[in-house]
């Protein structure tokens, strides 16, 4: 069993969704009279909370402007665990669409991912703005909507739950040490992975036909009923009719009647 190659990048979707949900968050600094005089977008990037710890330790230039270093924010991928409470049947499965043949597909196996997002700030106030514009979106979960699996267009509602907030002030040494303050917010991602996608035998149904009798001798009866459907199953709605009003016929002995004509029972 073991050894089919198959890749739906579900854990690689999860992280880059998890980045894309913070990139795009912003800070002010306002003058007395609550003008604002500054803005600035806190970057984001991929890697541990030491690796930027390190970075602002060996900043040689102690006078660079703060903002090209401060504020900014961090996330990685902690840890990925299987969630007992979702689990289903390891043996049911459903069928799925590429578009031309269907697919088999086993029930998905819940995982849950967890993420840490640092915040690294100079000024208390800074630290202030990149929270508040997080934490009422927790209630403490938000839901992400990603198409987990693309062959087969199945997407989920991930939901990322905000498990833990955390605060540091790291400022030790003397005054020539610059300071750092530290937010560590803890997440996890309840998301699903999915094994290898098989064809099924049967193909999709192109043509339906269901033939009526008012007995139950279905070789000697003279009058049926013969509905034909011959649908497009991939562009189907679910109010379409599949032309059941409109694709069929009596027959009465020899004789056959359009749909618009009346004939007696």
């Amino acid at each position: 069993m073991l050894g089919s190659y198959f890749y739906h990048h579900i854990i690689r979707k999860t992280i880059i969704a998890f980045g894309t949900l913070f990139n795009n968050i912003y800070i002010k600094h306002q003058d007395s009279e609550e003008n604002a005089y500054s803005e600035l977008r806190v970057p984001l990037a991929y890697g541990p909370m030491q690796k930027f710890l390190a970075r602002l330790e060996q900043q040689a230039d102690l006078n660079k402007p703060v903002q090209t270093t401060l504020p900014r924010m961090s996330f990685e991928m902690v840890s990925i665990k299987y969630d007992p409470g979702r689990k289903v049947g390891a043996t049911q499965s459903f069928s799925a669409s590429d578009g031309n043949k269907l697919k088999k597909v086993y029930m998905p196996v819940a995982y849950n991912i967890g993420f840490e997002l640092n915040i690294f700030t100079k000024l208390n106030d800074d630290s202030f703005q990149i929270v508040e514009q997080i934490l009422p979106y927790f209630q403490p979960a938000f839901t992400l909507t990603i198409d987990l699996v693309d062959s087969i267009g199945e997407k989920r509602d991930i939901p990322l739950v905000l498990d833990d907030v955390s605060f540091k002030d790291d400022y030790e040494g003397d005054f020539s040490t610059r300071r750092s303050l530290i937010y560590t917010l803890r997440f996890t991602a309840k998301t699903y992975l999915f094994g290898p996608i098989a064809d099924t035998t049967d193909g999709l149904i192109r043509k339906v036909q269901v033939d009526l009798y008012t007995g139950t001798d279905t070789v000697n009866s003279k009058r049926e009923m013969r509905y034909t459907v011959v649908p497009d199953p991939i562009d189907a709605e679910p109010t379409d009719d599949f032309g059941f009003n409109e694709n069929w016929e009596f027959f009465n002995d020899s004789k056959t009647y359009s749909p618009t004509q009346k004939t007696d029972i």
